[in-house]
C-alpha cells in the first residue's frame, strides 16, 4: 500500500517527498498493509485524512508528543470498513467510519479497535467526516463540556479561519453565543461573516482591542465571556483586556509559536477561569466524552447545522503543498489528503 513515512524529525515538510535524500518525508509504495491485531480490531480503507497544525509541528520535531522515526503520520481520518475481527459486533464490511490516530492514517489502510471507530451516518460526506474528530471535536468539547458556553454569552475566537477556529465559530453560533471572530485578510473576513460570525476583526487593519470594543458598545455589551485561543502570543495578551469579570479562557494551542503568560494576579481579582484543553488524552480522563461529542457533531453535519469547509484536497504525493498552505497561513477550514475510491473492496471476516 502507499503510505507517507516520516523518516526524520526536524526537516521541512514543505519540501516535496523524496526530492532528495535529506527530505523528512517519503512516499512508500510498498508499505505493508497492517494486519488485524485482535478479535475486536478492524481494518479501514482510508478515504480521507486531514492535516492539522499539530501534524506540521510533528514533522518539525516541535510537537509535545514525539514518535521515533520512521513512522507513518497520523491524524483524524474517514474511510470504509474493509476487514473485521471475529468478535466485532458494531460494524460490518462496507460501513463508513471515522476516527483519529496518533500515527498511521496517512496511508491506504489503518487498523483500529472497534471501540475507537465511530459510524458515519447517512447524509454525511465521507471526506468532510475526516475533519470531525480532532478539529471539531476539540472545539465542541472545549466550548460545550469545559466552558459550558451559554446562549447570549460573548465568545471571542482567535485564529478563527483555521480548522479548530472555524469549528469554534460554528459551534458557538449553535450554542446561541454572540461570536467575535479574529482572522487576517479580507478573504477570511468575508468567509467568516458568511458562516455567521457576528463581528470579524481583520488583523491586517491593526489590533483587536478597538474593533472589539466598538462592536461591544454598539450591542451594549460589557465584554467577552469566553476566549477561545489556539494562537497564543501577543493576541492572548491583547484579548485579556477585553474579558469580563468571571470570564473563561480556553487554551487550545500556540499557532504563533509563542506561549503566552497570563498574569495570575489579574486572573485572581477578575475571577477568571483558565482551562487547558488537550484533546488527545481526554478519553483516558473522561471516558465516553469523545464518542458522545463526535456522534453529536456528525448528527449536526448530517442535518446541515455545521459545514466542513475543505480548503483543498491533495493526493499523498502532494502533501508538501498541503504543509505549505498551513505554514503560509493560507488555509480557511481544512486541508485533507484523499485516496482514490477502489473499484472493488475485497473484504473478509477473520
Amino acid at each position: 500500500m502507499e503510505a507517507l513515512v516520516c523518516r526524520k524529525l526536524g526537516g521541512d515538510p514543505t519540501i516535496p517527498p523524496d526530492s532528495s535524500q535529506n527530505t523528512p518525508l517519503t512516499v512508500s509504495k510498498s508499505h505493508p498493509i497492517p494486519k488485524l491485531i485482535s478479535p475486536t480490531s478492524i481494518r479501514v480503507r482510508i478515504k480521507s485524512t486531514s492535516l492539522n497544525y499539530a501534524t506540521y509541528l510533528q514533522v518539525l520535531g516541535k510537537y509535545q508528543e514525539k514518535l521515533a522515526p520512521p513512522f507513518v503520520l497520523g491524524s483524524d481520518y474517514s474511510g470504509v470498513v474493509e476487514s473485521v475481527g471475529s468478535n466485532v459486533t458494531k460494524f460490518k464490511i462496507g460501513d463508513p467510519v471515522c476516527s483519529t490516530a496518533g500515527d498511521g492514517s496517512f496511508a491506504q489502510f489503518i487498523v483500529a479497535e472497534e471501540n475507537e471507530l465511530i459510524g458515519v451516518p447517512e447524509g454525511c460526506d465521507l471526506v468532510a467526516a475526516a475533519a470531525i474528530p480532532l478539529a471539531y471535536g476539540t472545539s465542541h468539547q472545549a466550548l460545550v463540556h469545559r466552558s459550558n458556553l451559554k446562549s447570549g454569552q460573548v465568545l471571542l475566537v482567535l485564529g478563527a479561519s483555521g480548522g479548530v477556529g472555524l469549528a469554534a465559530v460554528q459551534i458557538g453560533k449553535i450554542c446561541g453565543a454572540i461570536v467575535i471572530a479574529v482572522a487576517r485578510g479580507s478573504k477570511k473576513v468575508k468567509f467568516l461573516k458568511s458562516v455567521g460570525a457576528d463581528h470579524v476583526v481583520d488583523l491586517s487593519n491593526g489590533g483587536i482591542i478597538e474593533s472589539v470594543k466598538s462592536f461591544l458598545r454598539t450591542k451594549k455589551l460589557k465584554g467577552v465571556d469566553v476566549l477561545y485561543d489556539p494562537v497564543g502570543g501577543k493576541l492572548t495578551k491583547e484579548s485579556m483586556k477585553l474579558l469580563n469579570w468571571g470570564a473563561q479562557i480556553l487554551i487550545i494551542g500556540f499557532a504563533s509559536d509563542e506561549v503566552p503568560l497570563i498574569p495570575a494576579n489579574i486572573a485572581l481579582v477578575k475571577n477568571w477561569t483558565i482551562h487547558g484543553f488537550y484533546w488527545r488524552n481526554y478519553e483516558a480522563i473522561k471516558p465516553g466524552v469523545i464518542e458522545e461529542s463526535v456522534k453529536e457533531l456528525l448528527s449536526w453535519l448530517a442535518r446541515g447545522l455545521i459545514t466542513i469547509h475543505i480548503y483543498h484536497s491533495y493526493k499523498l504525493q502532494e502533501v508538501n503543498l498541503a504543509f505549505s498552505d498551513i505554514k503560509d497561513r493560507n488555509v480557511i477550514g481544512k486541508v485533507v489528503i484523499t485516496f482514490d475510491d477502489p473499484k472493488s473492496i475485497t473484504s473478509s471476516r477473520l
